[in-house]
């Protein structure tokens, strides 16, 4: 299994990002997917997640400014990053977890978000 993440960058305050995660070696329709991030000595926190049947879930902190999608044809989850803001400088991990058997989890190998003042 592999979750190959990409997109992320340094952009200035107010600007936006798209990242992008393509999973391979699993039936990706099964898995529920979302973006964690982890910002230096912080504990790694959910931003948002999109479940096999579409529901979405937001972190309080990214509501309205953050978009999560899923296209299965193509096996990609994304996360559209809109009015960024410093706090927002993270490492962003994609995940992909079981819709049933959650222990079946799998994580990419994250994409650094840097967001200058």
């Amino acid at each position: 299994v592999q979750l190959q993440a990409s997109g992320g960058g340094l952009v200035q305050a107010g600007g936006s990002l798209r990242l992008s995660c393509v999973v391979s070696g699993l039936t990706f329709n099964i898995y529920d997917v979302g973006w964690y991030r982890q910002a230096p000595g912080k504990q790694r926190e959910l931003v948002a997640a999109i479940s096999t049947s579409g529901r979405t879930n937001y972190a309080d902190s990214v509501k309205g400014r953050f978009t999560i999608s899923r296209d299965n044809a193509k096996n990609t989850v994304s996360l559209q990053m809109n009015s960024l803001k410093p706090e927002d400088t993270a490492v962003y991990y994609c995940n992909a977890v079981h819709r049933v058997l959650k222990k079946y989890e799998y994580w990419g190998q994250g994409t650094e978000v840097t967001v200058s003042s």
